[in-house]
């Protein structure tokens, strides 16, 4: 597999083996001139966002060549696909094969100031860890604030999640609140109609029952065994067994989370993205607010991303959606128990990629920090 590891963060370009073996050989054609002018380019477009001509190149960067040699240079890398001519502009612009090539080969990850970290700690320091959600959404924000790119997150996927306890709560006669507590925070409830009325002493009776044989197992094994683990699991109390029987034909449902691995996509402030220059025509500020509106479109794709223990990259079209074509996302895993989710941020492929790396690196640890203590 395809990966570095500079300032601590180990980070891959993706979870395909075939895309990662051409990675390899993304840039071994180029001349250490070329890399060091590639490099030039990319990193005053990433701080300019003004396409960038060969006098800029020589004028900021000490190759030791002359400006023509510069612009020879650039017209090597253009056609060789790392750099393009937007419009008449006489500079030029990175591809996404040039980003990639920064990322893999030339990147080295900064290391976030004391500042920078305390202001992370105290931003999700200002709620409680009880709800995991909550955690996560003001992460996001935080993330939006600090790379000035958009946060983004799933919340933790559910699958293999492990159950803590069941409440059930009685709302009126016929009418039960059903509470299931995940292992690592994750609160599930649903309101359950019974056709019978139902007395306090049955609740009990049925929520000792369905904690001793079902508490500590997955959600997929409660879903697969219910009936032969609940079967005989009442005292014969009047009303147990019909209301035992109601929990049993409906577990399927009450013990369900998929809908929200699909649906639980949590974004930063949008406004940070609207603020740079890749916005500022309508059509593509317009682009951008369709997909923060494609909430079941970044659930999937963020739902997909495997990280193996690493930030993970994907540059422009190496994202497998058209919608994401001019985007670079940038994600990490942070773990809650035995649940874990994605976060990290979504941005131009104009990115300042040495940081942003190590700050999405250094809030999912953080994330993962505060969910485990």
């Amino acid at each position: 597999m395809l990966g570095r590891v500079d300032a601590g963060i180990e980070y891959t370009r993706s979870s395909n083996m075939d895309a990662m073996e051409k990675a390899e050989l993304i840039g071994a054609e180029l001349t250490e001139r070329e890399q060091q002018v590639l490099e030039a380019v990319v990193r005053t477009y990433v701080e300019t966002a003004e396409p960038t001509g060969s006098r800029t190149v020589s004028q900021s960067f000490d190759f030791g060549i002359s400006p023509a040699t510069v612009r020879k240079t650039m017209g090597d890398l253009e056609d060789k696909g790392y750099l393009f001519h937007p419009h008449t502009s006489a500079g030029r612009v990175p591809t996404d094969l040039a980003y990639r090539f920064f990322v893999d080969r030339l990147m080295a990850p900064q290391r976030l100031t004391g500042a920078e970290r305390t202001n992370l700690q105290r931003q999700l320091d200002s709620i409680g860890t009880s709800v995991v959600e909550r955690l996560v959404m003001k992460a996001t924000r935080a993330l939006s604030f600090v790379s000035n790119e958009l946060g983004v997150a799933i919340a933790p996927r559910l699958e293999d999640a492990v159950l803590e306890k069941v409440e059930l709560i009685q709302v009126s006669s016929s009418r039960v609140l059903f509470v299931a507590t995940i292992r690592g925070g994750v609160v599930h409830t649903v309101y359950v109609d019974l056709p019978i009325e139902v007395p306090q002493e049955t609740l009990v009776t049925v929520t000792v029952a369905m904690n001793e044989r079902l508490a500590g197992l997955t959600l997929q094994e409660i879903r697969r065994t219910l009936p032969e683990r609940m079967r005989d699991s009442h005292s014969g109390e009047l009303g147990a067994t019909e209301f035992m029987n109601i929990f049993v034909q409906s577990g399927a449902k009450l013990f369900d989370l998929q809908e929200l691995d699909r649906t639980s996509i949590l974004l930063g402030h949008t406004s940070v993205l609207a603020s740079q220059p890749e916005f500022e025509e309508r059509d593509q500020l317009t682009s951008l607010i369709e997909l923060t509106e494609r909430r079941d479109l970044l659930a999937e794709t963020m739902g997909k991303r495997e990280h193996r223990g690493r930030v993970m990259i994907t540059i422009g079209g190496e994202n497998d959606r058209n919608e994401l074509a001019d985007f670079t996302l940038v994600t990490s895993e942070y773990r809650s128990g035995s649940l874990k989710g994605v976060i990290g941020v979504i941005g131009p492929t104009r990115m300042p990629y040495e940081k942003v790396v190590t700050i999405v690196d250094y809030t999912s640890t953080l994330v993962t920090q505060m969910l485990q203590s």
